[in-house]
């Protein structure tokens, strides 16, 4: 479903572009602000999302995930070409706001800074917080765009500041239109440009293709959901590490899950868990219902930047593991290895999924991976037994045969 939803406030027109796809939202804000003259003096159009870790009650952290930008307001929101700043303020959800300012210097403006609030006495997003009020989250930027030209960055940007990871992309702006005409003179971001500079985070190297990389330490154990609305449709908590091979270096990969975002969808059939961060554009787990009593995890996709600056793309949709019966989860606490492909694999530690049938956004009764072990080790068992039966009935042959010989041999 396609969905359009304006949203008037006064000199100001602006559109929030929302398309659905079942349960789960890309929302792209679009926003173009006029003057006094009806003339458009600030342009901006992105996507953004945003993974808040907090601490509980119990002193245990949680994690919410803010994707649905619902009841949006950009009051605020100001282009005032006189004083050399702009700026975009928005409104969303229960108490969540964002706001980014910029400056002109000529021949140039600039992107300033960042701050994100949001309010953790809303028990519906943050049930059990320790601590109750807003919030406020401030990240200095500072990128210089020549005047006449539009920022534009179709790549994951991430900001990680004070437990907020802060997540945009396919951004376009212009805080400073000349003339009433939005430029179609386009200033790429670093990462669009394809640079090779790249978070240093958790990345091994070895020059062999034929050399496994040293093990890194496992990775730390993330949880993941996904909702429909206001309810719970899929859960996952397990440790992932990704072990990579291209133009024959491999790469060990530990994703850490206090960067990471996640979003996801969920259908009758199928059921989808989407990872990103820093370095992982997107990591998708896609789980389909078989025989309409089992699921499985049947398809995995992966776009991931490497340390060397290159993208790493991959997607396997004939796959077949974490199969469990419908209104169960799947359990492994073992170290796992999903074969993507020959140059892709994913270990998983503590596993534990549950992508259809949540209820009350609680896990279901497991089903064990060691169960898998069982039903190799029945016809193992067996065939054991029954070798050991024959050995025995040979024995018994010889010693009776022997025995035989033995009284001819004395007669």
């Amino acid at each position: 479903m396609l969905c359009f939803r304006f949203c008037p406030v006064p000199r100001l027109e602006l559109v929030l572009l929302c398309l659905v796809l079942g349960a789960a939202r890309s929302c792209a804000l679009e926003l173009n602000l006029t003057n006094s003259e009806k003339a458009t003096c600030l342009y901006a159009k992105w996507q953004m999302n945003f993974t808040i870790h907090y601490e509980t009650t119990n002193k245990t952290y949680k994690t919410a995930t803010i994707s649905d930008h619902d009841n949006v307001t950009y009051n605020g929101s100001i282009c005032d070409d006189d004083h050399n700043v702009s700026k975009i303020a928005v409104q969303f959800g229960s108490g969540f706001s964002w706001i980014v300012n910029f400056t002109k210097q000529e021949p140039n403006y600039f992107i300033d800074s960042i701050s994100f609030s949001y309010n953790t006495e809303d028990n519906i997003t943050f049930p059990g917080a320790k601590d109750k009020g807003i919030v406020t989250v401030h990240y200095s930027e500072k990128v210089s765009i020549p005047l006449n030209d539009i920022f534009r960055c179709s790549s994951l940007l991430t900001y990680e500041e004070n437990h907020v990871v802060q997540h945009y992309w396919d951004v376009l702006v212009q805080a400073f239109v000349q003339n009433g005409t939005v430029s179609r003179k386009e200033f790429l971001c670093t990462k669009d440009k394809g640079s090779t500079t790249v978070a240093p985070i958790i990345h091994t190297t070895v020059p062999s293709p034929t050399t496994t990389p040293t093990p890194k330490e496992k990775p730390q154990v993330g949880n993941y959901s996904v909702s429909n609305g206001n309810t719970t449709c899929l859960l996952a908590t397990m440790g992932l590490q990704l072990n990579i091979t291209q133009d024959k270096i491999a790469s060990v990969i530990n994703i850490n899950p206090n960067s990471t975002g996640f979003t996801g969808s969920c259908q009758p059939q199928t059921a989808q868990l989407r990872l990103n961060s820093s370095i992982i554009k997107y990591l998708d787990f896609v789980f389909a219902v078989k025989n309409e009593n089992r699921f499985y995890l049947k398809e995995v996709n992966a776009s991931i930047y490497l340390a060397n600056g290159s993208v790493f793309s991959i997607a396997n949709n004939n796959l077949s593991y974490w199969d469990a019966p419908l209104g169960s989860s799947y359990m492994c606490n073992k170290e796992q290895t999903l074969s993507v492909s020959g140059t892709f694999q994913i270990n998983t530690f503590n596993l534990k999924v549950q992508p259809f049938n949540v209820t009350e956004g609680k896990y279901s009764t497991a089903q064990d991976c060691s169960a898998d072990d069982d039903n190799f080790l029945v016809p193992i068992a067996v065939g054991a037994a029954l070798a050991g039966v024959l050995i025995l009935v040979l024995l018994a042959y010889f010693i009776g045969l022997k025995r035989h010989h033995a009284g001819y041999e004395q007669f």
